[in-house]
């Protein structure tokens, strides 16, 4: 495994020593695992670690990517007042449109009661924001490194570190103050929860192929460059999975697949096609 920034600064740099497939952003990847699994995985490590009620609870959601999109969507099924925190104007919007109030993270630090992080960057949960948030606030991260909130800067020594349960620490400030504290800042549903294991076998499947698609391929076809899953390679795995929901795809006519431009076997969408 290799953080996917640092593929690119290696193809960038003319670094890279061998071809590379970007599986994290492959559609089979991102808007499954990232969105669906983290919509379910966020309330089981909530639960299991902290037994939190989330009704009227005041939540913001750092990033509203695909994994941020997934943790507001089951926060606010749940009767959460959730607050997104963006700095992608479309994100952003998006936000707004699915009923979230996009605030900066100081507007409301004092107020909120769980911090989760969901960028994919580093200090993006301050020391002084931890400073200022009230007693008994949960903070947590669902991104993808352990940089996001800036644990480093909690352990000094005018603050006590209570573990209370696996995965589960108390950072106790002198006035008496406690913030809860998951995973030490490591992924929490990696850390804290369970993870459904039909969106594993999606994972697992593109991955698979990735990797089959690298060896197979004849030579020239791919260069020491980061590349995505072939969309026809994503919607195979997809296929493989419509089974067990007993799904029927409807098939194109000749006529139908001649007037959209496209193979009656797919690929079904342009690449530049969001989903």
């Amino acid at each position: 495994f290799v953080f996917k920034p640092l593929l690119y600064q290696l193809s960038k740099a003319g670094k890279l020593c061998v071809p590379a497939m970007n599986v994290n952003d492959s559609v089979t990847k991102q808007k499954f695992d990232n969105l669906y699994c983290c919509r379910e995985s966020i309330l089981d490590g909530l639960k299991r670690t902290t037994d939190v009620m989330f009704g009227g609870k005041q939540v913001v959601i750092c990033g509203y990517g695909e994994v941020g999109k997934g943790c507001c969507a089951a926060l606010k099924a749940l009767g959460a007042i959730v607050y997104v925190t963006e700095i992608d104007p479309i994100c952003a919007l998006q936000a707004c449109m699915d009923g979230f109030r996009v605030v900066k993270l100081n507007e409301v630090i004092r107020q909120v009661d769980i911090i989760i992080t969901c960028t994919g960057n580093k200090n993006v949960v301050t020391r002084d924001q931890l400073d200022r948030m009230k007693n008994g606030s949960i903070v947590c991260n669902m991104g993808h490194s352990n940089t996001e909130i800036d644990v480093a800067s909690l352990r000094t020594p005018e603050l006590t570190w209570e573990r209370v349960r696996s995965q589960v620490d108390h950072v106790i400030w002198p006035d008496g103050k406690r913030v809860i504290l998951l995973a030490e800042g490591r992924l929490l549903n990696l850390s804290c929860s369970t993870v459904p294991t039909f969106v594993l076998s999606i994972t697992a499947t593109t991955q698979a192929l990735a990797l089959i698609e690298l060896y197979n391929a004849p030579e020239g076809r791919y260069k020491q460059d980061v590349y995505l899953l072939p969309k026809k390679m994503d919607e195979y795995v997809a296929s493989l999975h419509l089974t067990t929901f007993d799904a029927h795809l409807t098939e194109l006519t000749d006529d139908q697949a001649k007037y959209l431009g496209l193979n009656k076997n797919g690929p079904f969408k342009p690449n530049y096609y969001r989903y």
